[in-house]
C-alpha cells in the first residue's frame, strides 16, 4: 500500500471519518492534508539556519525534484524523518480535539433544541 494511501487510511481512523461518504472523506482529507504540508514546511523552515533557509528557497523557486529537497532536509535536519513523523501526530492530534470539540457543540445543540 503506498505511503499517501496509509496516511489518509490512518487520518480517516484516527478522526473517525470512516461514517461520512467517500467523497467527503476525500475532501477532508485533500484539504488536512495541504494544511499539514504547509505546516511541515513552515517546522522545517523555522529548523534551519539563515544560509539553508536561503539555499532552500533557491531550490523551490524553480521546477525542484522532490527527491534532492528531500536529500538535503535528510542532510540539514537530524531525524528528519523522526521531525516529520513528530509534525504529524502533533497535527492528528490537533484535529481529534477539534474534531472531538465539535462533535460536543453538536451534541449540545441537539440536546437544546429538544
Amino acid at each position: 500500500m503506498p505511503q499517501d494511501t496509509i496516511l489518509k487510511q490512518s487520518l480517516v481512523d484516527e478522526l473517525g471519518l470512516q461514517d461520512l461518504p467517500k467523497e467527503k472523506q476525500e475532501e477532508i482529507l485533500v484539504k488536512m492534508t495541504e494544511v499539514l504540508l504547509k505546516k511541515i514546511y513552515l517546522e522545517t523552515f523555522e529548523k534551519l539556519g539563515e544560509k539553508d533557509r536561503e539555499e532552500l528557497a533557491d531550490m523551490l523557486d524553480g521546477e525542484p525534484e522532490p527527491e534532492k529537497v528531500e536529500a538535503f532536509l535528510r542532510e540539514k535536519i537530524e531525524d528528519y524523518d523522526g521531525f516529520v513523523k513528530k509534525v504529524v501526530e502533533e497535527f492528528t492530534e490537533e484535529m481529534k480535539k477539534t474534531t472531538g470539540d465539535l462533535g460536543k457543540i453538536k451534541e449540545e445543540e441537539i440536546e437544546n433544541n429538544q
